[in-house]
């Protein structure tokens, strides 16, 4: 029974409803004088709430993805597999560089309508996976929708560009699939030709959950940053026929994704060449959920101010990348700092915006933005990026990275 399936939920919901009627039926008892009654009554009390906080529990998390599977909820290191693994979606992974990317579970992926329903070459196919980092440490929980031309045999010697779609916090990879539709968005988009085909992987901001980490480098602490600049395209580009040159590169998000988003594209272009952002923010602060992000004193505070991106383009050099804005003029709160952080961008930098009329900081909006979004990010990625070596004949083409060297 998977942490974030619907069959933990109903059953965690019935015992506590069977919990509630049990007391309810023997409460007249237990309501007599003594020490045997008195500790029956703390019992059937305690009993009771604890299964109404783990029912509480079981929502929240199956909502926000904060843990996808028992094994990271209790803090069991994934074991690394030699050779290939079936996932739950009923997808192959081929785990490589040391089983950096590895077949998971569903991770929710049963919840999920509009995913491809038939043959790869036709359809595509969304895999089930977690991604093992290994300069940060971090194990994520990700989605990678993998487009049908992945699989057909006139693309089998060519790489596909990437776009890294980034989850809001407390969000999980559910949101992005679920919610926000991004996998059935970029499958209709390039049916209707308006998109290349792309490699998508779905991935949270977070790597230390339920820490907010920000997509931050913490002194001493999650090394998130490392995690989505280095160890995240080492992964992929192990275990996927995935472009190597920035150019093909692309990060998405929405809120602290977002936010997430922009920072990699302005911090480490050689990364990430151009980025959409739906209600983002524009500089990383701390709170209750991050706790402290960059250290005390002036390098700190150093630190801090190196992710204030109006700071940045104003008193750093512009990076050559594309940007893509989204906001709303009412009902969305980033509106006036979106406009400033447009007005700062200059040469070599470009930039382009979706501003809706109307809307809010949720998924009604967003639903509307990514679309647009997607398609202006198709049109910025460069495809094909290059070709792999010649495979043998017989030879899956969905293998591990086949191209010597690495273009970072």
């Amino acid at each position: 029974m998977g942490l974030t399936s619907r069959a933990l939920e109903y059953t965690t919901a019935l015992l506590t409803l069977m919990c509630v009627v049990l007391t309810v039926r023997f409460w007249p008892r237990l309501a007599r004088r003594g020490p045997v009654a008195v500790l029956g009554r703390l019992g059937v009390i305690t009993v009771t709430q604890l299964a109404l906080l783990a029912t509480c529990a079981v929502l929240v998390n199956a909502r926000f993805d904060f843990y996808g599977s028992w094994d990271e909820l209790l803090g069991h290191p994934p074991t690394t597999p030699g050779h290939v693994e079936e996932s739950g979606g009923g997808g192959r992974v081929y785990a490589s560089h040391g089983g950096l990317v590895q077949a998971a579970g569903l991770q929710g992926l049963d919840q999920v309508r509009g995913l491809p329903a038939g043959p790869p070459g036709k359809v595509g196919r969304v895999e089930s996976v977690r991604i093992l980092g290994r300069r940060s440490h971090a194990v994520n929980p990700a989605f990678v929708y993998l487009p049908p031309q992945y699989f057909q045999h006139q693309y089998h010697r060519q790489r596909f560009p990437v776009i890294v779609a980034i989850s809001g916090y407390p969000g999980g990879i559910m949101n992005l699939a679920r919610f926000l539709r991004v996998p059935q968005t970029a499958g209709r988009l390039e049916a209707s030709g308006r998109m290349q085909p792309t490699v998508v992987v779905m991935v949270r901001p977070t790597i230390a959950p339920p820490r907010d980490t920000e997509c931050v480098d913490v002194p001493g602490g999650p090394r998130a940053e490392t995690f989505f600049t280095e160890d995240l395209p080492e992964a992929l580009e192990s275990a996927y026929r995935v472009g190597h040159d920035p150019s093909a590169w692309g990060a998405l998000g929405y809120s602290s994704g977002g936010s997430c988003a922009l920072q990699l594209a302005l911090r480490d272009p050689k990364v990430y060449t151009s980025a959409a952002a739906l209600s983002a923010d524009y500089r990383v602060s701390e709170d209750l959920t991050t706790g402290n992000l960059f250290g005390s004193g002036a390098r700190g505070a150093r630190r801090q101010r190196g992710h204030d991106l109006v700071w940045r383009l104003r008193h750093l050099p512009v990076p050559r990348v594309s940007v893509l804005v989204a906001s709303s003029r009412h009902g969305e709160p980033d509106y006036g700092p979106t406009m400033r952080f447009l007005g700062a961008v200059g040469p070599p930098m470009t930039s382009a915006r979706v501003i809706l009329p109307r809307g809010s900081h949720h998924f009604t909006t967003w639903r509307r933005e990514i679309g647009p979004a997607m398609e202006w990010m198709g049109r910025q990625l460069t495809f094909p990026q290059d070709t792999t070596r010649h495979t043998t004949p017989g030879s899956t083409p969905h293998g591990s990275a086949q191209a010597a060297g690495r273009g970072r």
